[in-house]
């Protein structure tokens, strides 16, 4: 058939007009709800630190603690993979660049703690706590000690400490703008959140403070924490997390696991409460589906098995970290909590090791992808975007360098990124 030769339709053109006309409100609720992911940087951590114990050198001082404990636990490259059970080939490119990221960047997401862990405390020594971390939080970020992300986890927005949250969220908020503005990296977490109704709370909170301060609308999102079962399954039967992400109003930036609250509301005994409990799968698989596409990033919890004490005990506490870390990153989980310095050694280890013992496969497919090449495997757009999001995650962490991306894919962050970046109705979008 000729390039120009006209083809038999049977429709008129009034139809298809009719139908986009009809689909014109789903059209606008897609956009609305599912705008994708949102192409930035998710830490693969979240640290809690007290709000009367954070202090100026707390992000330098945990990594220096994690150095401490390689030294000491695992002092070279063939010990950690001993106690890991790394391949040959990734036991020194994983330690070293272990080693490079305690060093440089310890902590990529700092929670400054004024709920479990901080506990009641008379309102004036709150009062003070938030205001000092308002203080220090700006200060590490003028002067270029601040993690990538840093913020607070208030109380939450049931009644008996509803007040203090709020006063608590409105000091330090209050305390970053009068030191110069909100740091593009600030987080907040909202914790036990069992309605939607609270988190509608927290948006028209949130809603007051940016009009109280002249900010844009919409400039200061929040974390939800999934600490109770009526957040997953609501009296109705429905998916109460969905409605949560809802109820944001686009301000929801995650979906938070809370490993011991959860499970000890379902009655979980205290030895079995951990982040592979059947209950724990059943619940972040419900987050992970209510969240998809929306933009909201979903992560796992923690362990509470700290790794302290005689090497045997560290060992067999990094042994369970790392195998926790590896199972929720395979789960698409890609960040968790990490409660101990001793724990960010392994975190680091599993996530770098995720990445390189996958990355020349992934890199190879894109280019092949990219390039319309033949190969074992034929890719769709949608791995296509899988397979870029892999990589882009893994230079975000440090676990991989751009120049051996490039040089195994041929293409640049920025073709990474057009890759990753397509919503589910551009999938078809073809190469560079």
């Amino acid at each position: 058939m000729g390039q120009h030769e006209k083809v038999a339709t049977s429709l008129a053109g009034a139809v298809s007009e009719a139908v986009s006309a009809s689909l014109a409100p789903v059209d606008a609720e897609l956009q609305r709800r599912y705008p994708g992911d949102p192409g930035t940087r998710q830490p693969v951590h979240t640290v809690y630190v007290p709000g009367d114990v954070f202090a100026a050198g707390t992000i330098r001082s945990w990594g220096d603690q994690a150095l401490k404990a390689l030294d000491e636990h695992a002092p070279d490259a063939a010990s950690f993979a001993a106690v890991l059970g790394l391949s040959d080939d990734l036991a020194v490119p994983v330690y070293d660049r272990v080693r490079a990221k305690l060093q440089r960047e310890p902590i990529e997401d700092l929670r400054i703690d004024f709920e479990d862990g901080y506990g009641p405390r008379p309102d004036a020594e709150e009062d003070e706590a938030a205001a000092r971390a308002a203080r220090l939080v700006a200060e590490a970020y003028e002067n270029g000690t601040a993690a990538p992300y840093m913020g607070i986890r208030m109380k939450c927005m049931e009644a008996a400490v509803r007040d203090r949250g709020i006063r608590t969220l409105d000091i330090f908020l209050t305390g970053l703008m009068d030191a110069g503005g909100l740091p593009e990296g600030l987080v907040l977490t909202l914790p036990k959140v069992t309605y939607a109704e609270q988190v509608t709370a927290m948006v028209r909170l949130l809603e007051a403070f940016e009009k109280a301060r002249g900010l844009e609308p919409g400039r200061i999102g929040f974390e939800i924490q999934i600490e109770t079962s009526q957040a997953i399954l609501a009296p109705d039967g429905t998916a109460t997390v969905a409605r949560m992400i809802d109820a944001a109003e686009g301000r929801a930036t995650g979906l938070h696991y809370g490993t011991f609250d959860y499970s000890a509301c379902l009655g979980v005994s205290a030895a079995y409460q951990a982040s592979d409990h059947p209950a724990a799968d059943h619940a972040k698989a419900i987050m992970q589906v209510a969240a998809a596409g929306t933009g909201v990033r979903v992560s796992d919890g923690s362990t509470n098995v700290l790794p302290v004490g005689p090497t045997k005990k560290v060992h067999d506490a990094w042994r369970l970290h790392y195998g926790l870390t590896r199972r929720a990153l395979a789960r698409a989980y890609y960040q968790g909590w990490d409660m101990h310095p001793g724990h960010i050694p392994t975190r680091y280890g599993a996530v770098f090791a995720f990445y390189r013992e996958g990355f020349a496969q992934a890199a190879a497919r894109l280019a092949a992808y990219a390039n319309r090449a033949g190969g074992d495997v034929m890719d769709e757009p949608a791995t296509a975007k899988a397979l870029s999001g892999y990589l882009l995650r893994g230079l975000d962490c440090g676990a991989l360098d751009t120049a051996e991306v490039a040089r195994l894919s041929g293409l640049t962050r920025a073709d990474l990124e057009g890759y990753a970046a397509p919503r589910r109705g551009d999938l078809t979008v073809s190469g560079r």
